[in-house]
């Protein structure tokens, strides 16, 4: 956190949440829950950067060692932390937005694939995000926990999710430059706290 601070002064008020933001995602883990992420254009872009973070090594080797899995094999996978970036599902957000709405598709994937253990991450720079606010709404109909990462205003996302990160920016472009450093952290230490060396 020191780091990302020096690094990023300008989100030191972001800090507190950033923590939250933090051990709500451990807990997910821990509980066996996974996270889900939902965006739109370079929002979107980020959700598939988070989980290419999550689902292999980031900073850390993560060796696997399931004796289950022949050693050959096994020596070439890495620790997973189950993450799904919902608007690489292109074929059920098509189809959902042709046929039904285009307003509830990620709601509709959070329905389809959340559990009571799982996060639901919504990313929008302006926080207003129909889509994503749709799905934010569900989860939490659901009784499922969720992080909202925005730019200054908060927008309606903000209101509703368990933990909103307003970054001190407000055009879209700025907001987008200080969500990566904020989540390249959040993914460095839930890598470090749940894998060894």
């Amino acid at each position: 956190m020191n780091e990302l601070l020096e690094r990023y002064p300008n989100l030191s008020e972001c800090k507190s949440d950033i923590i939250k933001a933090l051990e709500l995602i451990l807990d997910t883990y821990k509980s066996g829950g996974k996270l889900l992420l939902c965006g739109n254009g370079g929002s979107a872009a980020d959700c598939e950067h988070i989980v290419g973070e999550l689902m292999k090594g980031f900073l850390k080797k993560r060796r696997v060692t399931d004796e289950k899995i022949p050693k050959e094999i096994r020596d070439k996978l890495q620790g997973s932390l189950p993450a799904i970036s919902l608007p690489s599902q292109s074929a059920i957000i098509s189809a959902f937005s042709n046929d039904i709405s285009p307003e509830m598709v990620y709601a509709q994937l959070v329905y389809g694939y959340a559990k009571a253990e799982d996060l639901v991450i919504g990313i929008s720079t302006s926080g207003n995000s129909m889509n994503v606010l749709k799905a934010i709404e569900v989860a939490k109909y659901m009784g499922i926990k969720s992080i909202a990462m925005t730019g200054k205003n908060g927008g309606s996302i903000s209101k509703i999710a368990t933990v909103s990160i307003k970054v001190p920016e407000t055009e879209t472009y700025k907001v987008q430059e200080l969500h990566l450093p904020i989540y390249h952290y959040l993914c460095a230490e839930i890598e470090r706290m749940l894998f060894e060396e």
